[in-house]
């Protein structure tokens, strides 16, 4: 009998081998109890990232940036739902508990960041930070990446959108309200649940969703303009709070909202159905219907503009709803555009060029 991998403080609770592995395991039982003591914690590994780049292009026809930097691979907020977890294929690593204690960072990704700003070719658009996994989890606390990314930013006069489920981004709000007050700076707060329980295994070692809230009061109170993403919404497990969390967030200052429907590319199709059937059994076959129905009878749907908000009676009805409690707190708006008339490229050495004083 096969025994999930439970480990205090992950979400995964299985570390399958990625779909480019040839060789599969799977712990059983020998009749003795072996599988019954309780698994020791799962202590993060951190990987040196050797990559020569750091900004990532898309042409992407639903999504509002063309670029994007992710100083991590991996996160340690351990979000069972999360969409990069297949990534960790990529490294021959498990998109379950690898992605979430195998992380890799890139400590140079200023110093390449600065190299990529000061290319002749190189033309100024708002940079994505927290696309694809947090830019500002557990570890950003030691490793400070974010930080020397935020000084380039803001010595270079580069617009930039930053999305997290972390509080830790508050350490930065100096430079957040400076480039903010500029034009430069906005930020979302992803907030799935307002259910401490429901929180605590769906996104362990993310901030417990009033901590968030917090957060977007203090960067409001800074002059960061900030809105809420709802990200994921779960079909039966939490999509009935759209409301309370487009709510809680107006209160709390933001100034927009937008949602994500639950989406469970490739592996993380099978490792959130695990999750569900470990933590909520009654539920599990009613959310994996729900999904079935948004997203035409699969699991997902990785079609452009159909992938962020699904499609059918379902989909169109959390599109209906969400429409109508935008329109009623006035959060249609959106985030205001970020200037790109004040970027000014670095000069060799870290020196500004001389136009910067101009």
């Amino acid at each position: 009998m096969s025994k999930p991998l439970i480990h205090k403080g992950r979400g995964a609770v299985s570390n399958a081998a990625g779909r480019y592995e040839k060789q599969r395991s799977q712990a059983e039982d020998d009749g003795w109890g072996s599988l019954d003591v309780d698994l020791p914690p799962l202590a993060t590994e951190i990987i040196v990232d050797a990559s020569k780049s750091v900004i990532t292009y898309n042409d992407s026809p639903d999504i509002p940036f063309d670029r994007s930097v992710n100083p991590y691979r991996g996160c340690e907020h351990g979000c069972v739902y999360c969409f990069a977890r297949p990534t960790h294929a990529y490294l021959g690593y498990s998109p379950g508990l690898d992605f979430e204690s195998r992380i890799l960072v890139k400590p140079d990704a200023a110093t390449l960041l600065r190299a990529e700003l000061g290319k002749r070719q190189y033309r100024c658009a708002p940079l994505a930070l927290g696309t694809n996994t947090d830019p500002y989890q557990p570890l950003e606390r030691r490793q400070r990446t974010m930080r020397d990314i935020l000084e380039v930013l803001r010595e270079t006069r580069h617009p930039v959108g930053i999305v997290t489920k972390s509080a830790l981004i508050e350490r930065d709000i100096d430079i957040l309200a400076e480039m903010a007050g500029q034009g430069l700076a906005s930020v979302c707060l992803s907030i799935t649940t307002l259910d401490r329980r429901l929180a605590r295994t769906l996104e362990p070692r993310a901030a417990a969703p009033e901590r968030r809230l917090e957060t977007l009061t203090r960067l409001s109170e800074a002059g960061v303009p900030v809105g809420v993403m709802v990200a994921p919404l779960i079909p039966v497990l939490t999509d009935y709070e759209l409301e309370a969390i487009v709510s809680a967030a107006k209160r709390a200052g933001a100034i927009s909202a937008e949602y994500i429907l639950l989406r469970l590319p490739l592996e993380v199709a099978d490792l959130f159905e695990e999750w569900l059937r470990e933590h909520y059994p009654l539920k599990a076959e009613h959310v994996m219907n729900r999904v079935r129905d948004s997203r035409g009878g699969k699991v997902y749907d990785p079609s452009f503009h159909r992938r962020l908000r699904g499609e059918g009676v379902y989909a169109d009805l959390i599109a209906q709803r969400f429409g109508l409690i935008r329109k009623k707190l006035g959060l249609e708006r959106g985030l205001p555009p970020l200037r790109t008339d004040l970027f000014r490229k670095p000069a060799a050495g870290g020196q500004m060029s001389f136009d910067f004083f101009e």
